[in-house]
């Protein structure tokens, strides 16, 4: 009798337990990173899917790790929560049919925050090669030639001042590195934010033209909203400074590309670096490619060898905490989009 009655005390348990597993969807065939996130909580069972098999999996599905779309939205009845691995979300909730995420009780969390080190650094990276002119030494290296300019146009960064477009979890990180170049530092940004010594001032985003011509450089690192759309237009590149820099690093869509390129032709702008464009991929011929002083790169800032490991932090933490019933971190408001 009292193995039996342990033997249905375990089944109890048992049933308990099976009861409490969530099924996360993995929109990836990663190995790799399907072991990982599997050793996040035994109470999560993550089932990798393809756009081949994914609407078979999702009606029961209770969250899914990925780019969801709206169709996948609708048809996940069970949806609690999706995890996108990007800091932006603009792919999940811009998208004209998109309102079933953004209007349902599906909550969003992303990486916001965790590329900031990479992203701040690839900034500075671009204004560093701009300033020093850096990118003359390197066409001069392919000609294996010794050809110092005199004078020598390099900008001194000490004394300038840096606005800084979006001073989230990467606009912070590149305020500091400004500041600890000896720039004052101007944020722009919608939130009231906590004061910090190394900001000089924070003005909202309707105050941005008041700003711009104290710019020696402008930093885009808002993510993408409405709101946000091509709030760098026409207008705002001629109230910079001549000779100034301009650099973004998190959406193209920010700003107006035919205005950065007229700002380069006509000798406003000193120099530009872009991680982000729009279109993107940037076309071939397209005629921002022909500027020598301009830096493109293709959407890489966030990478490095350590990026990688806080994303899957951040999203293992997420699993764990979801099975347990816990708040989830870096949680996105789905009405502002950030």
């Amino acid at each position: 009798m009292r193995r039996l009655a342990l033997f249905l005390v375990f089944c109890t348990f048992a049933v308990s337990a099976s009861a409490q597993t969530k099924k996360i969807l993995l929109q990836s065939d990663e190995a790799a990173l399907l072991k990982e996130l599997q050793s996040a909580s035994p109470k999560a069972t993550i089932v990798p899917v393809t756009d081949k098999n994914v609407m078979q999996e999702i009606g029961d599905a209770d969250a899914f790790i990925g780019s969801i779309t709206p169709e996948e939205v609708r048809a996940g009845k069970k949806l609690q929560w999706v995890q996108v691995m990007s800091a932006g979300v603009e792919g999940v909730l811009h998208l004209a049919a998109s309102h079933d995420l953004r209007d349902s009780n599906i909550v969003l969390t992303n990486n916001q925050i965790v590329q900031g080190p990479e992203i701040a650094d690839h900034a500075m990276a671009m204004l560093l090669m701009l300033t020093r002119h850096l990118y003359t030494f390197y066409d001069h290296k392919k000609q294996e030639l010794w050809e110092p300019p005199r004078p020598y146009p390099g900008v001194e960064l000490n004394g300038r001042t840096a606005v800084i477009i979006g001073v989230g979890g990467i606009g912070t990180q590149i305020a500091f590195r400004a500041w600890a170049h000896g720039m004052s530092v101007i944020g722009v940004d919608p939130e009231d934010m906590p004061y910090m010594p190394i900001i000089k001032q924070v003005v909202k985003p309707d105050q941005l033209d008041g700003v711009l011509p104290e710019a020696d450089v402008v930093f885009i690192s808002a993510p993408h909203t409405s709101l946000s759309h091509k709030m760098m237009g026409a207008r705002q590149f001629e109230l910079m400074k001549k000779d100034s820099y301009f650099v973004a690093v998190s959406r193209g869509g920010i700003y107006d590309m035919n205005a950065l390129v007229k700002a380069l032709e006509t000798k406003r702008l000193a120099g530009a670096g872009v991680d982000v464009t729009d279109p993107e991929p940037l076309p071939t011929g397209h005629p921002l490619w022909k500027f020598k002083n301009v830096i493109i790169t293709p959407h890489i800032a966030g990478r490095s060898d350590k990026d990688r490991a806080r994303m899957v932090g951040t999203v293992k933490q997420n699993i764990a905490r979801f099975v347990e019933g816990k708040p989830l971190i870096n949680v996105v408001d789905k009405q502002k989009g950030y």
